[in-house]
């Protein structure tokens, strides 16, 4: 049986997936991985941008907010598994690393996304 911490990390990432998608994304890849790094999400938005998308949710804020979560070792593993994908996908354009950050309340998840969060 899931735990509740995944399962809130899986509605997290779907609904971060429709977020980017009414925003006019498209999904290019979920759970991308490469060696000890993972990217929730790769979207894409026409052929000029790739977002390299790194989901945090929380059930609270008791210990600090989802996007303060994001320490320093993930964003080299994150940039170390974009490069990679770069190289596989022979990408040229222009790319982005966002955070989307979901905190759960009475009224459901409150999302906050951070764009070009990190370089």
């Amino acid at each position: 049986m899931a735990s509740s911490a995944h399962l809130l990390g899986h509605a997290g990432e779907a609904a971060a997936a429709a977020h980017l998608v009414a925003q006019g994304y498209t999904i290019a890849r979920r759970n991308y991985r490469y060696r000890r790094a993972e990217v929730d999400l790769i979207a894409q938005r026409g052929a000029e941008l790739l977002v390299f998308v790194e989901v945090k949710a929380r059930s609270s804020a008791q210990f600090g907010h989802p996007e303060e979560f994001v320490t320093e070792r993930k964003r080299q593993l994150f940039r170390l598994a974009a490069e990679q994908y770069q190289e596989e996908t022979d990408w040229r354009g222009d790319i982005r690393f966002d955070i989307i950050a979901l905190l759960q309340t009475p009224a459901g998840l409150r999302l906050a996304h951070f764009e070009d969060a990190f370089y």
